[in-house]
This record gives C-alpha cells, structure tokens and sequence, in this order.
C-alpha cells in the first residue's frame, strides 16, 4: 500500500511541470526589440535603484522625520 502511495506521487509530481509549458508565451525572435510594456521589472529597479540613492543621500545629510520624507520626495522627483 504504500508502494502505491508512493508510486501515485511521484507520478503525479512528474506530470505536474507538463501544464506550465503550454502557458509560457514564446520568446521573441533574436535581434527583435521587445516593448516597454513586456518588461514592467526594468521601470521598477529603476525606481527602487533612485529611491535607494535617495535614501543613502538622506542618511548622509542625517535627515529624519518630515525633512527626510520632504528631501526623499523632492529627490524621487527631479529627473
């Protein structure tokens, strides 16, 4: 009885990969351009590396409270 739990499974952790691969979307052709919209990860390291500068520079300077949200704020802000 066992064998057969054991036997149903592994047999099952086998099958279970075989569903993913229908539902990834096809890579793009090698040298094609892929849209901004396709790469939403790219925009949010960005946004985390400035946000990261932002916050260092503030330590720096020795900003807490309100003066450190004001200069975080300002600093996200300026291109």
């Amino acid at each position: 009885m066992r064998y057969r739990i054991a036997a149903a499974a592994l047999s099952i952790s086998l099958l279970a990969p075989l569903g993913t691969w229908a539902d990834t979307p096809p890579a793009p052709a090698p040298g094609a351009s892929v849209p901004n919209a396709a790469m939403p990860n790219a925009d949010a390291a960005a946004k985390h590396a400035k946000r990261t500068a932002c916050r260092k520079q503030a330590k720096d300077k020795k900003l807490v409270g309100a003066d450190k949200n004001t200069f975080i704020k300002n600093c996200l802000a300026a291109p």
